[in-house]
């Protein structure tokens, strides 16, 4: 278990690394090309601008296969955005959100039998490129305002936990279907895992150095354990106590009494995702120009 979490943070770091690489580059090659036009009218700051975000999140996986914006909570974040053309905006964010989900809260009698549930902060680091519908640029009176849509890719950190006898347990480290033992090849799940935000959104100008929008976004995660349920079977009880411990058991299996639940925990077609949304704020880093370049 230590050497797979070594691994996984080893994999985090180069990818991050090739992350602050790739953005080094790309403000590099756009400085060099648009030198011209900082020299004339414009300069790295006034085509840069820092925002933050207000909003919420929630997820969509095992223990809530389609009802968006259930268990919604708060999320937030900043970000960084630099104006390449009136189209087209490279994007940094970092963003915070949570996501929780309850099979008692299910349709299905099924589901609410199984009676899972969990919850799971979330810590998101992307980077991308933003489409403007419209033409647009901060602090332009004329080309003030435009729908647009991003796409990103990035790293976010969950770790699902969930309630037994008034405690919270990291479920990732007790193994609920069997990981690191005998009873499965399967090892613990990384806690950091790559992810692709998308989405849409609209802005407008407040003025000359600030803009206001709204956002959201839908994550393409590539794990199942967001919810700590993924493609395993009920591992009897006695049989996982023995291995993994009585609450590795306990929360493995919480089915209603009178129930005997078998088979597979989860859909292991499937890949849990996540969303967040909400109001973006935006400001200029240096002085905007009314003047307006393609």
């Amino acid at each position: 278990m230590i050497h797979n979490n070594l691994i996984t943070l080893s994999l985090y770091s180069l990818f991050m690394r090739f992350i602050t690489q790739i953005m080094i580059l790309s403000l590099l090659i756009f400085s060099i090309k648009n030198n011209k036009v900082y020299a004339q009218n414009e300069n790295f700051r006034s085509r840069s601008t820092l925002g933050f975000s207000l909003g919420g999140s929630y997820y969509i996986g095992d223990l809530n296969p389609n009802k968006h914006f259930k268990n919604t909570h708060l999320s937030g974040g900043i970000f960084y955005k630099y104006h390449l053309n009136s189209r087209v905006e490279y994007r940094v964010g970092l963003r915070y959100g949570k996501v929780s989900g309850f099979d008692e809260q299910a349709d299905s009698e099924a589901l609410r039998a199984r009676n899972l549930s969990f919850e799971s902060h979330l810590f998101e680091i992307s980077t991308g490129i933003e489409f403007n519908f419209l033409d647009y640029k901060l602090g332009n009176d004329k080309y003030f305002f435009t729908p647009y849509m991003f796409v990103d890719i990035g790293v976010f950190k969950m770790n699902p936990t969930a309630m037994l006898n008034g405690e919270k347990i990291a479920l990732q480290t007790v193994g609920t279907e069997g990981q690191g033992s005998t009873l499965t090849e399967k090892k613990p799940y990384p806690l950091y895992q790559f992810v692709i935000p998308f989405g849409i959104g609209f802005k407008v100008n407040l003025g000359r150095r600030a803009a206001i929008g709204i956002e959201y976004g839908l994550r393409k995660t590539f794990t199942d354990y967001l919810d700590d349920v993924g493609e395993g079977d009920f591992i009897e009880r006695p049989v996982l106590a023995e291995q993994n411990g009585s609450v590795a058991a306990d929360l493995s299996d919480r089915s209603l009494p009178g129930y005997n639940m078998s088979g597979k925990r989860g859909n292991p077609s499937t890949k849990d995702w996540y969303s967040m949304f909400g109001i973006t704020f935006s400001f200029s880093l240096g002085n905007s120009s009314n003047c307006f370049y393609q």
